[in-house]
């Protein structure tokens, strides 16, 4: 779960980092109130979960009101590489010294945890890390190590915080730390954390998050109320908010063919296989979602993944795609039929089956009164018995298998 910038400020205010005055606004009204209370000059930030926001012309400085709506009017219609704009974070504008990049996140490669900073930070942190790799300092933490404060002073040392305090780089960093466990996160980053202040007055600068970036694991989110505070009201997808409350593992996509499978890296060859086959036949067909079913899928779950499919008045046809280990491919049958039940109309649906049960449930398909033929795919012959395609009998079938 990827949070917006005004839910991560949320988390790192909660766990003692420095912040900006901000206020969230959904309307060039809000806006209104929100900066004639922080006052002139201050931000106005789009909020999409997203970077690069300020090249692209969502964040913009404003001196007075009339500027304040005429740019938020400006800002509340875009898209920002290919994400819509949920509202602005107006924000007090800082005097910045200096600009710092830290980020804490996990190493899958590693299967560690990475302490990742430099004293070049700013929108240009990529460019800076890919040309001059020595200035990037990283730390890694193991899986059952802990990142102290000793750890985190020796960190602020090195990444040369020539004009901040150390100690209080330390402390930040030690903040995100705690930050990032007590959330279950998979990535805690702060750029810029800033050096702000007068320049000619020491006794005013101090280090301030000016922007954040924090995701959080979904599979985590039963020990945190489902982090239900962090609900996007404004895009939330309705299919998608269905199958977590089944517990089910959906994303909505743009095609025509509903996609079902058990296993993340099956449900997504199975895509892979959908767009080839779109393109073999020269037309755009493509998956118009990924949903895996998981493990040891009863009727139920199968029956409640199949309806949040075909609910979905994009998808025309279903590709079910089920290797049977836990899972037992009769269940997952007789949640298909049980599905079809509560649907009455039926769009095409073509079922592979292996494994766990595989031919009782193929026979279970096939003896019901929706199956109107049985499918061997044109390059292995051996497979003959693994496809079964579902539909009313009264409609034509064709012999396409995706």
């Amino acid at each position: 779960m990827d949070l917006y910038e005004y839910q991560a400020r949320e988390l790192l205010e909660e766990h003692g980092i420095p912040t900006p005055k901000a206020i969230f606004a959904q309307n060039s009204h809000e806006v209104d109130q929100a900066a004639e209370q922080l006052g002139f000059p201050c931000v106005l930030k789009a909020q999409v979960k997203i970077g690069h926001r300020g090249q692209a012309g969502g964040v913009k400085v404003v001196k007075d009101r009339d500027d304040a709506i005429l740019t938020s009017e400006e800002i509340f219609p875009m898209t920002i590489h290919g994400h819509k704009v949920s509202g602005l974070l107006v924000a007090e504008a800082k005097n910045i010294i200096h600009e710092y990049y830290v980020s804490i996140s996990v190493d899958r490669s590693s299967r560690d945890f990475d302490v990742l900073a430099t004293a070049n930070g700013g929108t240009e942190v990529e460019v800076i890390a890919k040309e001059h790799p020595e200035s990037v300092k990283r730390l890694h933490i193991g899986a059952l190590e802990d990142f102290d404060l000793e750890a985190a002073t020796t960190m602020a040392r090195n990444i040369g915080f020539y004009h901040a305090d150390v100690d209080q780089a330390a402390q930040i960093l030690l903040n995100m730390w705690q930050c990032f466990k007590d959330n279950d996160a998979t990535l805690v980053e702060i750029n810029p954390l800033a050096k702000i202040g007068d320049p000619d007055d020491e006794s005013s600068k101090s280090l301030c998050a000016l922007d954040a970036k924090i995701s959080l694991d979904d599979n985590a989110a039963f020990r945190h109320d489902g982090w239900q505070r962090f609900a996007d009201p404004v895009h939330s997808d309705p299919f998608e908010a269905q199958a977590r409350q089944h517990g089910l593992h959906y994303v909505h996509l743009t095609g025509e063919v509903g996609v079902i499978g058990n296993g993340a890296g099956l449900v997504m060859s199975s895509l892979d296989a959908v767009s080839d086959a779109g393109k073999d036949q020269g037309n755009d067909i493509a998956p118009a979602n990924f949903l895996d079913i998981g493990g040891g899928a009863s009727v139920d779950v199968m029956r409640h993944s199949l309806s949040i499919v075909m609910s979905d008045p994009q998808v025309e046809s279903v590709f079910v795609n089920v290797y049977g280990g836990i899972t037992s491919c009769e269940q997952v049958a007789n949640g298909i039929l049980a599905a079809l039940d509560e649907l009455g109309e039926s769009k095409p649906i073509i079922v592979r089956f292996d494994g766990n049960a595989s031919q009782e449930g193929l026979r279970i398909l096939n003896d019901s009164r929706r199956s109107s033929c049985m499918y061997a795919t044109p390059w292995k012959k051996q497979h003959r018995k693994r496809y079964v395609s579902l539909q009313p009998r009264r409609r034509h079938v064709d012999d396409t298998v995706y």
